[in-house]
C-alpha cells in the first residue's frame, strides 16, 4: 500500500467542482480510499482561515500502477495537474482509516532516520468543534514554530479535517510530537485521549519517495530527499 498527497491552486470555482465528491475506488483501479479538502494555512488562531482556491487530494493505493493510472486517466487528477503531488511509503500508523493496513507498526520509535511526511486525518464529532478549534489552534502554533519544520499545511472538508507536515528529520518531527510535556501536539494529543474529538482518525507517518509539481512555484520537498526507486520494504518499527 502508498499513499498520495496532490495540493493544487485550482482558483475558487473549480476548487469547489471538485470538493463535491473525492475519487473513488469504482472510478479508479487500485484505489482504496481518498478525501478531497480546501487547504488552509496554519495559523495560531482557532478560527481557521482556508485558502478558497487550493484543494488537495488525499489518497490510498495498492500500487504505484494504480496511482499511474490515476494519473494519466482521471478527471480529477488532470484538474489537480498543475500543482504538486508527494508519493509516501506508509512506516506507521495510530489509529486507524479506511484503507490503511491493520499490520502497520503503531510504536514511536522508527527504523527510519530519513525526512517524514506526517498526514493526520479525522472524521469531526460536530458535539467536539469548538474544543477541537482551539486544541488544534495551539498545536498549529507549535508547528510554525517547531524546528526542522520544511512545510504544513491544514486540510478541511468538514467533518474531514487533516493536516500534512514535511520534515527534515524523524528526530525534529518525534521532538515537536512528543518532545516537551504541555506542548501544543503533546497536550492535543492527551486531550484527544481524554475526550476524542473525532468518530475516526489516524496519524500516520511516512517516507516521501517522489514528488512532483510545484507550489507558489517550488517543490515543498528538496531535491535530495527524493529517491525514484518504488518503496521497498519497510523494517519492523513504527511511530
Amino acid at each position: 500500500m502508498i499513499a498520495s498527497v496532490h495540493i493544487a491552486d485550482v482558483g475558487a470555482r473549480p476548487a469547489l467542482r471538485l470538493l463535491r465528491k473525492a475519487p473513488s475506488p469504482a472510478s479508479s483501479p487500485g484505489l482504496r480510499q481518498a478525501n478531497v479538502a480546501l487547504a488552509a494555512p496554519f495559523s495560531p488562531s482557532p478560527l481557521p482561515s482556508p485558502d478558497w482556491g487550493r484543494v488537495a487530494l488525499i489518497a490510498l493505493w495498492d500500487d504505484d500502477v494504480s496511482l499511474d493510472r490515476f494519473l494519466v486517466e482521471h478527471r480529477a487528477a488532470a484538474a489537480l495537474a498543475g500543482g504538486w503531488h508527494v508519493r509516501l511509503e506508509p512506516l506507521r500508523a495510530w489509529g486507524s482509516w479506511p484503507g490503511l493496513p491493520d499490520d502497520l507498526p503503531s510504536e514511536r520509535t522508527v527504523d527510519h532516520d530519513g525526512p517524514a511526511v506526517v498526514v493526520t486525518l479525522g472524521r469531526l464529532r460536530l458535539t467536539q468543534a469548538v474544543r477541537f478549534l482551539r486544541t488544534s489552534a495551539k498545536a498549529a502554533g507549535a508547528v510554525l514554530e517547531a524546528s526542522g519544520l520544511t512545510w504544513a499545511t491544514g486540510l478541511a472538508r468538514p467533518p474531514f479535517f487533516a493536516t500534512c507536515s514535511l520534515w527534515q528529520s524523524t528526530r525534529a518531527l518525534s521532538t515537536y510530537a512528543y518532545g516537551r510535556r504541555g506542548a501544543g501536539h503533546p497536550a492535543a494529543i492527551a486531550a484527544d485521549q481524554a475526550k476524542p474529538f473525532h468518530h475516526q482518525s489516524a496519524f500516520v507517518r511516512f517516507r516521501p519517495y517522489r514528488s512532483s509539481g510545484r507550489l507558489e512555484g517550488r517543490n515543498p520537498l528538496p531535491e535530495q530527499w527524493m529517491s525514484l526507486a518504488s518503496p521497498g520494504p519497510t523494517p519492523d518499527g513504527g511511530r
